[in-house]
């Protein structure tokens, strides 16, 4: 997972609820994934998508590059404080730290409330609280978890301040022991042949094996000018009509990588 206090662990903690856990936080997703590579961890819970500022694909193709196989999602709510050291007001605040797209789902707050704040960004939420913790900065405020502001004495400003109430972000589970009793959800990475149709021959395929498509979006391939892989989540009821469209698919396709197929979350 990421690091500690972050979003990360509620995830984790959501997924695996009541089973005891051993948790490690990392400071890149690509640390995490290494640390999983060299079995120092069994599992790893990774940020891939949010409601309001879309798909993280940077972290697909982390997962997509590695051979990762995915076991399982999980989606929680985000809501967003903003905390400083003790003592702090939300008037005194003249610079907020944050990652980038805990800025972005929280702007409206900031345009309201503190028009006049500089923001600078951070490799994550807990990072830009421990900048604070550690520097003893004044004047400074971060936008991270609950669970963050507590665990580093941070006052807290402001609660939920997120710019959407609906703010979610989905997290895939990479686990080397866990495996899915049911499955009823399959994520594909896929690239088609350069001839006009392709892309809307799928669609009409996965559409007549009663395909929900729920997610797909394009990347480009690197050293590929207008080449561009394709992740796409797919739910399904009856995993035999699943089978039958990813065997009608699968000659059409020029490539395609099954990321994991496994029980969505809802």
């Amino acid at each position: 997972m990421g690091r500690r206090s972050s979003f990360h662990e509620e995830a984790a903690l959501a997924f695996y609820q009541d089973i005891p856990l051993e948790l490690h936080g990392f400071d890149s997703f690509k640390e995490m994934l290494a640390a999983y590579d060299s079995d120092d961890v069994d599992a790893v819970v990774i940020a891939v998508e949010n409601t309001l500022s879309g798909g993280l694909v940077q972290n697909l193709e982390l997962i997509h590059s590695g051979g990762y196989q995915v076991v399982g999602e999980v989606h929680i709510p985000i809501h967003q404080y903003l905390m400083a050291l003790p003592g702090e007001s939300l008037e005194s605040i003249r610079e907020v730290r944050s990652h980038e797209m805990a800025l972005y789902q929280t702007r409206t707050f900031f345009e309201k409330n503190c028009p006049g704040v500089t923001f600078i960004k951070t490799s994550s939420t807990v990072a830009a609280v421990q900048e604070i913790v550690s520097g003893q900065l004044k004047g400074v405020a971060a936008v991270a978890s609950r669970l963050a502001a507590k665990e580093y004495g941070m006052e807290v400003l402001a609660r939920e301040i997120e710019s959407s109430k609906e703010n979610r972000t989905r997290f895939f589970v990479l686990d080397r022991y866990f495996r899915p009793e049911k499955t009823d959800k399959a994520s594909w990475c896929f690239t088609l042949p350069h001839k006009a149709g392709a892309l809307a021959q799928i669609l009409t395929i996965l559409s007549f094996y009663e395909m929900n498509l729920t997610r797909i979006q394009s990347l480009p391939i690197p050293g590929c000018p207008w080449e561009y892989f394709f992740y796409a989540d797919i739910r399904f009821e009856d995993s035999v009509r699943y089978r039958q469209a990813l065997s009608a698919v699968r000659p059409l396709l020029a490539d395609l990588d099954i990321m994991g197929v496994y029980k969505g979350s809802f």
